[in-house]
């Protein structure tokens, strides 16, 4: 919520003049203070944030893309960019600012002015993350397990399954009672529209919020996307809510933010990345996790989504999110093109904390298909050169196959956990040979 020009100009009274326009960014002149994250306004009512201050000159951030004339005038709010968040954006699509983009929003009867950045919950309010995250997909459940209020991170090449793998996790989590929180960043604003229409045609409208900034809207409103879907998750927190909020995508993110600080003139490091990247992602994603609220543990578990070149792991933005998370599960190119389905690399894959939430018979199950999926792997390269097998060989390799059958789930079907550890125990003992 950013008040009026009017209000501020009366209130604040701190008002000044754009002296130079380049893109998405204004500097303005004559502020008598001011303060990095703070919001301001424009004489028309557009708003902005504050970058950077330097030698009396103010860098403003807009979101907006229309031209500024020179000599607009531009007052202070007094306080760090807020929104307003409240139970009547569930179901709905909203800006990164909290402003209703599908027409259809009734009134919050509890409406907060929350800041989008703000400072992370300090050790003693966290707690160890004991509760088994459920996502619907028999692999990922039994062999890469996941925790409420971990940050698993989801990389891979593009069209290799990861925003099908995350509408599967977010119908599972929403007809579980979560607030489930879908961040689109940089997105086309057709692909906005068919995740709203695809999550009404499921019937859990009802327990999510579609935060969207696509890539026709001005680069500050990107750049803040992420920060407003961890602020709404905080406010649902506080309510003794659980949440996941999934981010789509952090490399996207990046690139938005480079652009801004190329034309702040922030001096560039690595790829032109500015040097606060790693930090700025740091402090976004520290905002997620397990805490005590009121004597109750309230969990939001982030989903963000990196994006590789040609399988490249090694990318400066992917391997410093994989430093930051709990894990990531690997969309492999090459599984996917087999018809692999979820095609999630499960050698490449990490859970660092998914496994202490498991009781012990899935996690001795997971580990026995990982030590039976890795055998037929590197026996089905033998395989290749005509070599002789035992009876117990082939048996291995039968199992492992089905296994790797049982996996493939194609559409949007999920599946209860405890289904798919009786399934995966019954195929590993040989009680069933299809």
């Amino acid at each position: 919520m950013i008040h009026s020009f009017k209000y501020c100009k009366e209130n604040v009274g701190d008002v000044g003049k754009v002296s130079e326009f380049k893109g998405s960014l204004i500097i303005v002149t004559d502020f008598k203070g001011g303060f990095i994250g703070e919001g301001v306004v424009m004489e028309d009512d557009r708003h902005g944030i504050i970058l950077s201050l330097s030698n009396g000159d103010t860098i403003v951030s807009l979101f907006s893309r229309d031209f500024v004339k020179i000599g607009t005038q531009v007052a202070r709010t007094g306080h760090h960019l807020t929104i307003s968040v409240g139970e009547g954006m569930i179901g709905h699509v909203v800006s990164p600012l909290g402003y209703d983009l599908d027409n259809k929003k009734d009134p919050s009867v509890v409406i907060r002015a929350c800041e989008i950045d703000t400072p992370v919950l300090n050790i003693a309010r966290r707690r160890k993350i004991t509760k088994f995250l459920e996502t619907g997909l028999s692999v990922c459940d039994l062999v890469t397990p996941l925790g409420e209020g971990q940050r698993e991170l989801i990389i891979g090449d593009r069209k290799t399954g990861k925003s099908h793998f995350l509408y599967q996790v977010a119908l599972t989590q929403a007809r579980k009672g979560k607030i489930v929180i879908y961040a689109f960043i940089g997105k086309k604003a057709s692909e906005i529209n068919k995740a709203y229409n695809f999550f009404k045609s499921n019937n859990v409208l009802d327990r999510m919020i579609i935060i969207g900034a696509s890539a026709g809207d001005s680069p500050s409103e990107i750049f803040i996307t992420p920060f407003s879907a961890m602020t709404v998750a905080e406010y649902f927190r506080d309510s003794g809510v659980d949440s996941v909020v999934i981010l789509d995508d952090l490399s996207t993110h990046a690139k938005y933010y480079r652009e801004i600080s190329l034309l702040a003139k922030k001096f560039p490091g690595r790829e032109s990345y500015p040097g606060d990247i790693f930090y700025t992602h740091a402090r976004l994603l520290e905002r997620a996790g397990n805490f005590d609220v009121n004597g109750k543990n309230i969990s939001i578990t982030a989903f963000p989504v990196a994006e590789t070149m040609m399988g490249d792991f090694a990318g400066y933005i992917q391997t410093n999110l994989a430093s930051i998370t709990d894990g990531h599960l690997y969309f492999d190119n090459e599984l996917f093109l087999k018809g692999v389905r979820p095609a999630i690399n499960i050698f490449l894959s990490v859970t660092r904390v998914g496994r202490q939430t498991q009781d012990g018979l899935s996690r001795d199950t997971g580990s026995k298909i990982m030590k039976i999926l890795k055998k037929h792997s590197e026996l089905v390269r033998y395989l290749k050169f005509g070599t002789e097998i035992s009876s117990q060989v082939k048996d291995l390799i039968d199992t492992g196959s089905r296994l790797f059958e049982f996996f493939k789930q194609v559409g949007y079907k999920t599946y209860p956990s405890k289904d798919s550890l009786k399934t995966a125990i019954s195929i590993i003992e040989g009680k069933i040979k299809k």
